[in-house]
Order: C-alpha cells, then sequence, then structure tokens
C-alpha cells in the first residue's frame, strides 16, 4: 500500500442538537474553517435539532435561518430530530428545505399518503472523499403516534438501518450513520448492526469526549447547544488499505473568532423576523398578569384556550408555560411567542379523579410549582402551578400538605376519585414531565401542529375571554365543607 499522504486523510466534523442557538453559529463556523486549513479533505453532518422555534430567528423565518446557515457553513449532508419533524408540518419543512444544498437523509420516515419519504429526504447518500466513498445513513427519533398526525409513519430504526448498510456495504468503503436517536439507541446498534463503521449521535445530548468502541463500530457525539464540535480523525490503513479510525474528540467552543458571513446572516434573519412577529393579532384593555405560585389572569386564559380548543370538560396546565404578563394594548405574534416558546401540543385525555386531585394538591406545593425541569418542548423556567378552567377549587392553605384541597366542583358537583373526566391538557405531561399523575391518563388524543401559543391567540380574539380569565377558580377558605 501506499504511505499515508493528505490525499488519504479524512477528517469527519459533527454537530448535533444546537437548537437553534445562533449566538454560537458563527464562532462554531471559524472553527469549522480554521480546521479545514488542515490536513487531508473533510466533512462536516448535522444530526438533528438544528431548528428550534423557540429562536426569534426560526420561528420568523419558518426554519429558513437554519437552513441558510447549513448552507454557509458547508454542511455535506443532515438529517432531521423531532424539533424539525415534530414543530414545523411536512409542508413547512419541505419549504424550508427546498434551498438545502446538501442532502437530507433519514431512513426512516415514510408519507402515510404514498408509502416513500417525502422528495426533498434520502435514505442514504454517497458521499466521494480522499479517494474513498462514504456511505450515510440518517434516523430519526420515533415519536410514531406525532408523526402519524402529522401525516407521516416512522419506522423501526433498526430494520431500516441495517437494510440500508446491506444496500450501502459493496458499493462504499465506510459507512457513517447520522443517529437522532439517543445513545442507548446507538449502543444496541452496534451490538446488532453489523457493518456500521460510525455513529454520529444526538438527541439525548450526550457527550463523548473520546469515541466509544462497540464491537467493530464507533460512537460519537457533541452534547448540545453549540457547546462542542465534534471531531473524527480517519486515515487509511497501510496494510488493509482500508479507513480506519484515528481519534476523535470534541472541541470546546469557546469565545473567539467568528464568522463575519455567517453572523451577518444572522443580524439579517432576526431583523426580518422580528419584523414579521411585529404583526398585531388582538388588543386588551388590562395587563394580563403571570404567576407561578398562585391563579393569575394569563394561566386561567391559557388554561381556558386549552379547554376551549380540546373539548374538555376541565383542563389542566402549568403556569410555567408562560415567561412573562402580557400588557394592556395591542398584543403582536412576537409577544405571545416570546412569552409562550414551548413548541408544546394540546391533548386531550380521561383522567380519574383522583389523579386529578392529587396533581391539585401538589399544585400548592412550593417544591413543585418552584421546580426546575428541562425537556420534551419545555422552554420555561420553572414548571408553575396548575392553572384551570372548568373547575372551582376550594382549599385551606393552612392545612397540611396534600390535605389542603377541600373539595374541587366541575359545574357545582364534586370530582369524585373514582369517576373519570375528560381533560384538556398539555402533551408533555404524558412523558411524565411535571405533574406526574397526569401520565396515568388514558384514551389521549394529541392535537397537531397547533403550539399552545396559537390557542392563546385564538383566545384573546374570542370575545369575553379576557374578561373570563379574571374569575376566581381558586377559592381559599378554613375547615371542610360539609
Amino acid at each position: 500500500m501506499p504511505p499515508e499522504s493528505n490525499q488519504n486523510k479524512l477528517t469527519i466534523l459533527h454537530t448535533n442538537d444546537l437548537h437553534s442557538h445562533f449566538g454560537v453559529m458563527a464562532r462554531i463556523s471559524s472553527m469549522i474553517n480554521e480546521e479545514r486549513k488542515g490536513e487531508g479533505e473533510f466533512l462536516l453532518f448535522d444530526i438533528g435539532d438544528h431548528m428550534d422555534r423557540m429562536a426569534v430567528e426560526t420561528e420568523g423565518s419558518m426554519g429558513q435561518a437554519n437552513v441558510d446557515v447549513l448552507n454557509l457553513m458547508g454542511y455535506d449532508a443532515v438529517t432531521i430530530g423531532n424539533n424539525e419533524g415534530l414543530t414545523f408540518t411536512p409542508e413547512l419543512l419541505a419549504q424550508a428545505y427546498a434551498g438545502l444544498t446538501c442532502p437530507v437523509v433519514c431512513c426512516n420516515i415514510r408519507e402515510r399518503d404514498t408509502g416513500q419519504a417525502p422528495v426533498w429526504m434520502k435514505k442514504h447518500t454517497v458521499l466521494h472523499k480522499a479517494g474513498f466513498k462514504i456511505g450515510v445513513i440518517g434516523a430519526t427519533a420515533p415519536y410514531a403516534e406525532f408523526y402519524r398526525l402529522l401525516g407521516w409513519d416512522v419506522l423501526d430504526a433498526a430494520a431500516e438501518i441495517a437494510e440500508q448498510v446491506e444496500i450501502l456495504k459493496p458499493q462504499t468503503d465506510y459507512i457513517v450513520l447520522l443517529s437522532h436517536l439517543g445513545i442507548h439507541t446507538d449502543k444496541e446498534l452496534a451490538e446488532k448492526v453489523d457493518g456500521l463503521d460510525l455513529i454520529l449521535g444526538g438527541h439525548t445530548h450526550h457527550l463523548l469526549e473520546e469515541p466509544l468502541r462497540i464491537r467493530e463500530t464507533y460512537l460519537a457525539c457533541a452534547e448540545k447547544f453549540g457547546h462542542y464540535l465534534g471531531k473524527i480523525n480517519l486515515a487509511q490503513d497501510s496494510h488493509s488499505g482500508n479507513l480506519r479510525l484515528l481519534s476523535g474528540c470534541c472541541l470546546p467552543v469557546q469565545p473567539g473568532i467568528e464568522n463575519s458571513e455567517v453572523s451577518e446572516a444572522i443580524e439579517i434573519h432576526g431583523r426580518h423576523a422580528k419584523e414579521r412577529l411585529m404583526q398585531t393579532v388582538a388588543i386588551t384593555t388590562q395587563e394580563l398578569r403571570i404567576e407561578y405560585t398562585g391563579e393569575s389572569p394569563l394561566g386561567n386564559l391559557l388554561a381556558q384556550a386549552v379547554r376551549r380548543f380540546t373539548g374538555g370538560e376541565l383542563s389542566l396546565v402549568n403556569s410555567g408555560q408562560l415567561l412573562d404578563s402580557l400588557p394592556a394594548g395591542e398584543i403582536s405574534a412576537g409577544m405571545l411567542h416570546a412569552r409562550c416558546p414551548s413548541p408544546i401540543n394540546p391533548c386531550r385525555m380521561r383522567l380519574r379523579g383522583e389523579h386529578i386531585l392529587y396533581s391539585l394538591e401538589q399544585s400548592l406545593l412550593p417544591e413543585i410549582s418552584e421546580k426546575v425541569i428541562y425537556g420534551y418542548g419545555f422552554r420555561g423556567k420553572v414548571l408553575g402551578n396548575l392553572c384551570v378552567d372548568g373547575l372551582e377549587v376550594l382549599y385551606n392553605p393552612a392545612a397540611k400538605p396534600y390535605h389542603r384541597i377541600v373539595q374541587a366542583n366541575l359545574a357545582g358537583v364534586p370530582i369524585e376519585p373514582e369517576q373519570e373526566y375528560v381533560v384538556g391538557t398539555l402533551d408533555m405531561f404524558t412523558f411524565g414531565i411535571g405533574y406526574e399523575r397526569l401520565t396515568q391518563g388514558t384514551d389521549k388524543v394529541y392535537m397537531l401542529p397547533e403550539f399552545i401559543r396559537d390557542l392563546l391567540r385564538t383566545e384573546l380574539q374570542e370575545p369575553g375571554a379576557v374578561d373570563s380569565s379574571f374569575y376566581k377558580r381558586w377559592v381559599t377558605i378554613q375547615g371542610e365543607v360539609k
């Protein structure tokens, strides 16, 4: 075999779970450009959740800001995460990716109507670098029920990946999986699927400071939010002629030189996004305050919106979804986005009275309402107390914990522990985050693609809704009701 040279060295750079942290992208771009000055050839991949509609730039451009940055930074392939797949409709995602100059690879998504992948998505791609043919497969987390509501089917990732590996083996020299499946699934794939040389991971925000080897497969991941840039060094083995992994690491992203072209693009998108979000959607005559440890009008308005939209007998939502009060006067789309940025969807379920009462008791505990939580779409600061609509809750704040709810009435009739009720609530509760008893609901109906800020917008336009939000749901009493 010929001695190693620049022609048979390949460096793979990778990012994952950036979640629209545009503030670090220009710095990462500069780091990538510096790396590209080194020996050999380079590939750059993103492993999904690049887009996050919490960011004004993403919300105001419907993902076009992210696509422009991906193009400017010179990515060679990307896969989608749940933030792309579940917070954009298929139509919006197709519009955004129409301008992407590299392939989107994901082998476990199909359109329900056609049984095929969307036209902008490939099951795999083959890239020619450093004299080698690199097979690239992508896969995303299987939130099957949610994808089904958007018109997509999610297939078994392991089976689909194994099929793509078999297709790629005869025609490639090295196979890379862009896996937005999480570290546990990545480990299982390495154990069970022959032929995967490298798994670049995401979704669970794990950090592998150096590649983890499982059998003949290496795993790598660069944590989240652009804290790190992943780097894998490959070279041609002087004996076998095959590509082999020499080393890998995650480079900390620290302040330094930024790519001015990327910075300028982000600034332009940010300015245009803010202009688009200035559209007035409602006018209020009074301030709508939000509180996290007690009842408040804006929290009540959100509960009203969820109950109305889901058709529940009652609704239970957490005040922590709302990051600030709404002032009196003109309310813009941007103001609603700033106060309710989470990509949270409403849902309806049947829930026993005992779980409703227990959750209301929890809502009165500071260690619950003030708890800091993360994940499953939540972009708030703290969990917050429960906001309700359809209920009158009588409680004694002087009683001991879990004995403070004296009575909760639905249309004047006390909630019975053994009876089931139709409850409008939020999808994140069904995943076990926040008020855990809400996971006990049955007959769950998830309602996509509307976010709860969309419901707030509609509720603000509903005659009498703002006035109703000032009606008290939680009533302080002393002693027991007979």
